[in-house]
C-alpha cells in the first residue's frame, strides 16, 4: 500500500525529494503518514482537497482487497 501512495504522490509533486511516505500500524487500523513540503503540499491535497480525498478512496478501496482498514494523513513539513 505504502508503495501504491508513493507513486501517486511522486506523479504530482515537482521535486521527488520534498516527500516521505511512512506506515504505522494501530491495532487493526494502519495509518499512512504522507509529510511533504510546504512548497508542494497544494499540489497533493488540490482545490477543495479533491486530490487528497481521491487519494483517501484508493487507499480505502485497496486496503479492503488487503483485508485491513487504511487511513491516510497528509502532514506538512
Amino acid at each position: 500500500m505504502e508503495e501504491l501512495v508513493k507513486y501517486i504522490i511522486s506523479a504530482l509533486v515537482d521535486d521527488k525529494d520534498s516527500f516521505a511516505v511512512q506506515t504505522v500500524k494501530e491495532g487493526e487500523n494502519t495509518v499512512i503518514n504522507i509529510t511533504v513540503d510546504k512548497k508542494e503540499i497544494g499540489k497533493v491535497i488540490g482545490k477543495q482537497g479533491r486530490i487528497a480525498k481521491a487519494i483517501r478512496m484508493l487507499v480505502k478501496a485497496a486496503g479492503k482487497d488487503a483485508g485491513g482498514k487504511y487511513y491516510v494523513d497528509i502532514i506538512e513539513k
